[in-house]
């Protein structure tokens, strides 16, 4: 029957909200659901007997096994974005054309990003055109325009405000995603489910991930215990003095967790020195990466000496 014959014989529309995947071509869910119950039930479902929202076929044909993705292009993330302002700040704040080569490479290098897998790409995922609508997002919200704004977000508006305080800083941010992207670094990171962690500048959360991929590798980690113990030093968190082995016994020998002291966008990809490495616990570990910028292990113990004697002042006397 074709597309639009099919639609108008059963009274749907074209999908808006999810398509089902089969052999390289994509259905309105909604319809290809209403339409099959024909043949199960006895007769196609209307458009509005399908109630629970434009989810409702889209989920059970999923649980059918078929593949389903979104007619929409994903959300923009913050590493996009970033990327994104860190272009319209080169070009003074100012709207960009789609045939800029800039936009044109930034849209290229965006489709490489390891953050949206293929299925909820469409055919237009972060094209030209995507880029420049999200680059006069951004700059229609900056101080100095006086049209009128476009539809941009509050992420949007909180990066462009990194970049108003921290332009050098945010700007070396988005050379280092850059440059990740480019070399592969940013592209084979393993997959980490999302935190309530508040990721604000200047890390992006690819730089955060590689950042933490680092931290985790047991190599540099026993170098670092190796030379501590050598020194005769106890292996005790560097923030709050907690130690493992004196709370948990023999469970305890040898543990401790390793942090980068200087962030990722700071530090690059070059070879990691132990001195800028800091033995801490889980929670004081969890407590640094909580939100950016990052306190140092000594900065965090000052923090944790000003809280107990906040404590100690509220005890009886």
């Amino acid at each position: 029957m074709g597309r639009d014959r099919f639609l108008s014989e059963y009274g749907y529309e074209p999908a808006t909200g999810y398509l089902l995947v089969h052999e390289g071509r994509t259905y309105g869910s909604k319809a290809i659901a209403g339409v099959a119950h024909k043949f199960d039930q006895g007769r196609a479902l209307r458009p509005d007997e399908l109630s629970e929202g434009r989810s409702h076929a889209a989920k059970w044909l999923a649980r059918l096994g078929f593949t389903i993705r979104s007619s929409r292009n994903p959300d923009w993330t913050r590493d996009k974005i970033i990327l994104a302002c860190d272009l319209a700040m080169a070009n003074g704040w100012k709207r960009l054309e789609f045939n800029d080569l800039r936009v044109i490479e930034l849209s290229a290098l965006l489709q490489t990003m390891p953050i949206h897998p293929e299925e909820v790409r469409t055919e237009l995922f972060r094209n030209p055109n995507g880029v420049v609508r999200k680059t006069a997002d951004i700059t229609s919200r900056h101080p100095d325009y006086r049209g009128k704004p476009t539809n941009g977000n509050a992420l949007d508006v909180e990066v462009m405000n990194d970049f108003l305080t921290w332009p050098a800083e945010m700007a070396e941010v988005a050379q280092r995603i850059r440059d990740g992207l480019t070399t592969g670094e940013l592209q084979d990171l393993p997959p980490e489910a999302e935190e309530e962690d508040d990721y604000s500048a200047p890390e992006g959360r690819l730089l955060i991930r590689r950042h933490k991929s680092r931290e985790r590798g047991k190599g540099l980690r026993k170098r670092k215990i190796d030379a501590v113990l050598r020194q005769g030093r106890r292996l005790a968190c560097e923030a709050c003095g907690f130690d493992f082995e004196a709370t948990y016994g023999l469970r305890g020998a040898g543990y401790i967790e390793c942090h980068h002291v200087v962030p990722l966008h700071e530090a690059g990809e070059g070879r990691t020195r132990l001195s800028a490495l800091a033995l801490i616990c889980a929670n004081c570990h969890r407590m640094i990466h909580r939100r950016a910028p990052w306190p140092t292990p000594g900065e965090l113990r000052s923090l944790i000496q000003e809280a107990a004697g906040r404590s100690e002042a509220w005890l009886p006397s």
